[in-house]
């Protein structure tokens, strides 16, 4: 679908950048699979006091409770995966839409976690997201550019299972799974994409409870995939019709995050 350029500079580029992009696509499917597979090869407590003399437990029975709750807070980087089409106006223009670069964002928001079991908690995280994804627009007839920045400023709700291992001593590795419902509260109107306002995102992680003295910190990475075409198609607010070949260019787009978060109980 992509054209062949005639500048052999901006082509290798090109390569590299999608080099990268592809990257970071899979490595997180490995990082959750060596985690897990760690976690399975964790030792029991039994089997471990062998090896490692056991400590003073600090807040022993914090994971026993019907109801515990906390705040986070955190950064993440927001990206979105683009379908084009290759479209091409009357007049020969060709247009494609890429996310050259991240630029990290900030979390804030409140944890409530419910016991299930000994090994499993059910989490409700409602959270606000602040960040910004980059897009580049070029023109594969004459080379052009144009860029837009979207803001945006998610409310989510997220509702997590959290799976975790045997504590010992004062750590607890965990994995979690769970669904999202997402509002942008700052949605724009631009001549090139309007974003639509709500989203849905699986999101998968891990992380691990730290106890100390007076509270339990707990580390986690998770990978957020959006659900639905964030492109909005309906664009009534263009007047100018050569302004539309943006919008026409992208089949869909779906939205994507990694949130580094620090939780604190």
């Amino acid at each position: 679908m992509w054209q062949s350029y005639g500048n052999l500079s901006f082509l290798q580029n090109k390569l590299s950048f999608f080099s990268f992009y592809e990257v970071m696509k899979y490595t997180h499917y490995y990082i959750i699979g060596c985690l897990w597979a760690i976690m399975m090869l964790i030792p029991s407590p039994s089997g471990m006091a062998h090896a490692q003399k056991r400590k003073v437990m600090n807040r022993p029975y914090i994971d026993q409770r019907k109801f515990h709750y906390g705040f986070l807070a955190g950064m993440h980087l927001q990206d979105i995966e683009l379908e084009q089409n290759g479209f091409v106006n009357e007049a020969g223009d060709q247009w494609f839409a890429e996310t050259p670069n991240y630029e990290p964002g900030f979390s804030v928001g409140i944890l409530g976690e419910f016991y299930l079991t000994k090994n499993l908690g059910l989490r409700i995280i409602p959270t606000m997201h602040f960040g910004t994804k980059n897009v580049t627009f070029r023109n594969e007839t004459n080379n052009d550019k144009q860029f837009q920045t979207i803001k945006s400023t998610y409310i989510t709700v997220p509702i997590d299972v959290k799976f975790a291992a045997e504590r010992f001593n004062n750590y607890r590795p965990y994995i979690m799974a769970g669904v999202t419902p997402a509002l942008d509260l700052t949605v724009k109107k631009h001549k090139q994409f309007l974003l639509s306002q709500t989203d849905v995102y699986l999101e998968a992680g891990f992380g691990c409870d730290f106890y100390l003295p007076f509270f339990k910190f707990i580390p986690e990475v998770k990978f957020m995939y959006g659900l639905t075409n964030i492109i909005n198609k309906n664009r009534s607010d263009i007047r100018e019709a050569s302004d539309l070949i943006f919008t026409q260019s992208v089949n869909k787009a779906k939205s994507k995050m990694i949130v580094f978060t620090f939780y604190f109980e």
